[in-house]
């Protein structure tokens, strides 16, 4: 990843906090998931440092949990020899504002602060629990949610924080009855709208490979990939 793109999630998508530990950066996630509470390798490996980051996530009362990105195949090597297990691959997609749809249907699509009811609870249907909702009113800069409407209903919501001159996009969701119906594709056009008003010239978002339905959508829209991470977590 990027030291740019790596600052965008970080920024976007806060721990609740950070500290070094030997060559890495330590979030404490408070049960919000890998991306907040994941170790990530900032300076060249030091073996040592893994134990020390391993001690720091037990401190914190959380699993130990480590990003391994593109370019760190020594590090994946270390953990693996460690018995660790890798997952969740991802790719952070990125284009131009210019280059997206920034208009959704009429009255498909709106950008508000803060999260209404009705979205806290599309939110935990997905997964998005009180513990990674918390994560959103961290965001330092101009942020917003977007709520997705179809057939006068609450269908799909988004989270959208900018950093700067850039914007990322996290937590979208569409409710099951509303999928392949333009929701998503409403959400991110409010959402390139909204950056835009805000001062971002790009959009960005992160998807697991897995994840084909919403890839296809993103490469419909015309992002593109621009690096890829996973992670690796001790096996207790």
């Amino acid at each position: 990843m990027s030291p740019r793109l790596y600052d965008l999630v970080d920024a976007t998508w806060p721990a609740a906090s950070y500290r070094d530990v030997g060559g890495f950066t330590l979030r404490e996630g408070r049960g919000a998931g890998n991306r907040v509470g994941s170790a990530s390798l900032t300076l060249p490996l030091d073996e040592a440092d893994i134990d020390a980051a391993i001690a720091g996530h037990h401190a914190l009362s959380q699993p130990a949990i480590f990003q391994v990105r593109d370019g760190q195949e020594p590090l994946d090597a270390a953990l693996a020899a460690r018995g660790m297990e890798a997952y969740d691959e991802v790719v952070i997609l990125g284009a131009r504002l210019e280059d997206l749809p920034q208009e959704a249907a009429d009255l498909t699509a709106f950008a508000h602060w803060p999260p209404l009811a009705i979205m806290r609870e599309l939110f935990a249907q997905d997964g998005i629990d009180a513990a990674r909702q918390a994560v959103m009113a961290r965001a330092k800069g101009p942020s917003c949610v977007v709520l997705g409407r179809a057939c006068d209903r609450p269908a799909g919501a988004a989270f959208v924080a900018c950093a700067q001159t850039e914007a990322m996009l996290h937590a979208l969701v569409v409710s099951p009855a509303f999928r392949r119906q333009g929701v998503a594709r409403n959400i991110m056009a409010e959402a390139a709208f909204w950056a835009a008003q805000n001062g971002a010239e790009r959009l960005s978002l992160v998807v697991r490979t897995e994840n084909s339905a919403a890839l296809a959508l993103y490469n419909r829209l015309g992002m593109q990939p621009l690096c890829r991470y996973h992670y690796r977590r001790e096996v207790l």
